[in-house]
């Protein structure tokens, strides 16, 4: 006897092997999780250059973040601690502040700041700025940022992120699929598989997030997984307190899982309807607060209408589990069970239908409300991953709309409800308890053997053809499992994509902070800057000019040339030059410089620094007496 369709075992290995590909496609493409929290302000300015030590270090951020001890490191020019060591939480209202004081007595030269911290949204971010006390100097510390997010470890902690999204689905999904579609399935052991592989793969999962926290958020060593230390600090911070609640919530899953399948798939069916009522609503409230984990310590949890947003989010994965978790189990049903009554079927696309309307509505509002524009959509890389997860579900729609229409056609076809029902009852009977076909001990023949071995070969053959001819009864099924099966697929790719966007920096984001960018930047070429400008200091001789240039214009060293003129256009030798440069949008400077005397009226000075580009006041001392000076001002503008 020959097959003449595939098995559902190689089917579903070819669509096992093309999920781990595209998985691992993703995972090893996808940068590591994006900023969530962005710097506002620092304290020294970034690249400035201040006259005296400052008391203390400060950095201001966008959102509340997480910070430890050892989340901001002060360096001196050799490397070494410049910082005490504990962090000074200087948050007041709406400013989110934190920082470190410095030791006394600091040598000048430049500083490096590194930094690092955690969302609001569970997320890593770090960073590091420079400051100098006296003067720049050249420093042995590089500026790099740590890759906090990134590496084996970010590629572990996203891999988990998605087992447990994948987990999620599957028994929640299966559970309310066996309760409000087909509650013979409970006594099914494909079906019973499938939901307990799916909380036994989100249980792990879960606690291996907990473990990868540590070294996720901070040193990206695998290898701090099992800090105990570590791990105790993980658990007082929101995303630990979500994952912790998130276990308590799965052994409460486990009792539901344990009842379904052991005392309501033992009743018979006109006893299970206040079991099913209590299910219902036991799993339910279990389903939402698993979904509330996630809401409670990500997105929908920072930016506006948190309290919309985190309600909203609950619903939007409640709907995808029930969508492509009992699409998992009609696919199982589909291909390991002979005979899924076509009212199951039909009671699935009704609820199916629903939960697309409440997840594309859900999906709507959270897009806005993480993209905030069109111009957003496209140009950055939150709204772009999003166009790709539209696509791909637009693509799912159109395959559960054939599927549908699959669905319909059953009705004419299918089996009787008692009679499928009743084959139902006896494979599961038959899976449980299978007739073994062994060869005699006693068997010293081969002939004997060789005959044992044909007839186990026979029975195991007509097991196959009598499943195969059940679940083929209905000619409209093998289209169904078709359409079914490539619903699983594209499931598959979606649900990676929304992993991503998970951990990505929102579009609104993404766009507020490159606008601010953008705004404290002038667009000025290099060019050496000269200006000339008026004195008169009200003594004898008080009355001139002064002429300035710096070269080359632009942030960083610079080369500063004074010449003081008298009224009559000769150089004048005036006791005393020195200039200071503010910039007064950022609250930097004044910078001062004193340059040194080259000839009569004329003063130089290098390695003047400038450390960002914007609107600076160039003020201008000038002494002509023991008493008689004045200080002038100009603008100019440093690209």
């Amino acid at each position: 006897m020959t097959a003449t369709a595939p098995r559902f075992g190689t089917a579903l290995a070819r669509l096992l092997l093309v999920a781990a590909a595209l998985l691992g496609a993703v995972f090893a493409t996808a940068a590591p999780a994006s900023a969530h929290a962005a710097v506002t302000a620092t304290n020294p300015k970034d690249g400035s250059v201040v006259a005296t030590a400052p008391e203390d270090v400060d950095i201001t951020f966008s959102e509340q973040v997480a910070m430890d001890n050892k989340s901001i490191r002060v360096l001196d020019p050799n490397g070494k601690r410049a910082d005490t060591g504990e962090l000074l939480n200087l948050c007041s209202g709406s400013v989110v502040k934190y920082g470190v004081n410095l030791r006394e007595g600091l040598p000048k030269g430049t500083y490096t700041v590194a930094w690092q911290a955690v969302s609001a949204d569970s997320h890593p971010v770090a960073g590091a700025f420079t400051f100098s006390i006296g003067a720049p100097s050249k420093t042995t510390v590089s500026l790099s940022s740590p890759d906090v997010g990134g590496g084996l470890v970010g590629a572990l902690y996203d891999t988990m992120r998605y087992a447990a999204y994948a987990g999620f689905i599957l028994f929640t999904g299966g559970g309310a699929f066996v309760l409000a579609c087909w509650q013979r399935g409970a006594s099914v052991r494909p079906v019973q598989r499938l939901v307990v592989g799916g909380w036994l793969t989100m249980t792990a999962a879960t606690i291996a997030l907990l473990l990868l926290r540590t070294p996720y958020t901070g040193s990206g060593q695998l290898a701090d997984a099992f800090d105990l230390d570590g791990l105790k600090a993980v658990l007082q911070t929101k995303s630990g307190a979500a994952l912790s609640s998130r276990l308590l919530l799965l052994s409460a899953a486990a009792l539901f899982i344990s009842v379904l399948f052991g005392a309501f798939a033992k009743r018979e069916d006109e006893e299970k309807k206040d079991l099913t009522y209590g299910l219902a609503v036991g799993g339910f409230v279990v389903a939402a607060g698993i979904a509330a984990t996630w809401a409670l310590a990500e997105h929908a949890s920072t930016g506006i209408q948190t309290g919309l947003a985190m309600p909203v989010a609950v619903l939007h994965l409640l709907s995808v589990a029930t969508w492509l978790g009992g699409l998992a189990t009609l696919l199982v049903a589909l291909h390991l069970t002979p005979a899924v009554e076509r009212s199951a079927v039909r009671r699935f696309s009704r609820i199916a239908f629903w939960s697309v309307t409440v997840l594309v509505a859900t999906g709507l509002y959270q897009a806005w409300r993480q993209v905030g524009s069109w111009s957003a959509l496209t140009g950055t890389g939150y709204g772009q991953l999003l166009l790709v997860k539209g696509g791909l579900v637009a693509v799912l729609l159109s395959a559960a709309y054939v599927s549908r229409r699959w669905t319909g056609q059953l009705t004419e076809h299918a089996a009787p409800e008692a009679e499928a029902a009743t084959v139902v009852e006896e494979l599961a009977r038959s899976a449980e308890e299978p007739e073994p076909v062994t060869v005699p001990d006693d068997a010293t023949d081969p002939a004997d053997r060789k005959r044992a071995q044909q007839l186990a070969r026979q029975r195991a053959a007509i097991t196959v053809a009598r499943e195969k001819r059940i679940r083929d009864a209905d000619p409209e099924r093998s289209g169904l499992r078709r359409s079914v099966l490539t619903e699983a697929g594209i499931a598959v790719a979606v649900l990676a994509v929304a992993t991503i966007l998970s951990s990505t920096e929102p579009g609104r984001t993404q766009e507020t902070a490159a606008a601010a960018q953008a705004t404290s930047q002038v667009a000025v070429p290099d060019r050496p800057i000269s200006i000339r400008i008026p004195f008169d200091t009200g003594g004898k001789n008080g009355k001139g000019t002064i002429r300035l240039t710096l070269d080359p214009g632009r942030t960083g060293a610079n080369e500063l040339h004074v010449w003081t003129d008298d009224a009559a256009a000769r150089p004048l030798d005036a006791p005393e030059v020195k200039v200071a440069f503010t910039l007064t949008a950022k609250a930097i400077g004044p910078l001062p410089v004193t340059p040194e005397r080259i000839t009569r009226g004329h003063w130089s000075a290098s390695g003047v620094q400038l450390p960002m580009p914007g609107e600076w006041q160039v003020s201008v001392t000038v002494r002509t007496s023991d008493i008689d000076q004045v200080t002038v001002d100009k603008n100019i503008k440093i690209g």
